[in-house]
């Protein structure tokens, strides 16, 4: 299997490393493991399929929750599952605050990792769905024209055609055309289409302004 869903599995205790391997595999899952944090960021594995890394909390060099904050510092988002047989609620809540999606501690059942694991994957496949979809939007936005672009802010703000002809000190024919134009470029079906695709090209702190 070269393709599809692949698992990352992070413990320095080969036993436990071998053992989770196989777990895995045997729901049809592509696994890699590796005995460290370093060692992953040093090989640099491809991220092009839906992915989820399995991390022990303990590990040596960077700790687990160490890990999951460089992964964050380094814009490496991929769902985590942490399992320990050391865990605590106050390094769970760290885990969790910090966006893993379960923290199992050992011995756990083999079914709650596959439920983990399976929760993981569905959410990176809901981000790369978002990520393609906002790329697309990206691409249609910079297919408009300058005055594309000014057109359809003023449209998304609630201005009519008159006033924004006004404004610019054109036609309003000619602010319908532009219209026109930049909902067709951006495959816009309706003004609530527009609307909802300008929202989603904003970033986060537009949004909050």
């Amino acid at each position: 299997m070269t393709s599809g869903p692949v698992v990352f599995v992070v413990d320095d205790d080969p036993a436990v490393r071998t053992s989770i391997k196989f777990l895995i595999s045997t729901v049809g899952l592509r696994v890699e493991s590796f005995e460290s944090a370093d060692t992953f960021l040093a090989k640099e594995p491809a991220l092009d399929e839906p992915s989820c890394l399995v991390l022990d909390v303990r590990l040596p060099g960077l700790s687990g929750l160490e890990f999951q904050r460089e992964l964050a510092a380094r814009n490496i988002r991929i769902p985590v599952v942490f399992v320990t047989g050391h865990g605590d609620i106050p390094m769970s809540v760290r885990a969790m605050k910090a966006g893993a999606v379960e923290f199992l501690t050992k011995p756990f059942r083999d079914e709650d990792l596959l439920d983990a694991i399976r929760i993981a994957l569905a959410r990176d496949r809901v981000w790369r769905e978002k990520d393609k979809e906002l790329t697309e939007l990206q691409q249609r936005f910079q297919s408009l024209t300058p005055r594309e672009r000014e057109v359809i802010s003023m449209v998304v703000s609630g201005m009519l055609n008159k006033q924004i002809a006004a404004q610019l000190g054109t036609a309003e024919n000619t602010v319908k055309v532009h219209r026109s134009r930049a909902m067709e470029k951006m495959c816009a079906q309706s003004l609530a289409d527009l609307v909802t695709m300008i929202q989603k090209l904003k970033s986060p702190s537009e949004k909050a302004s």
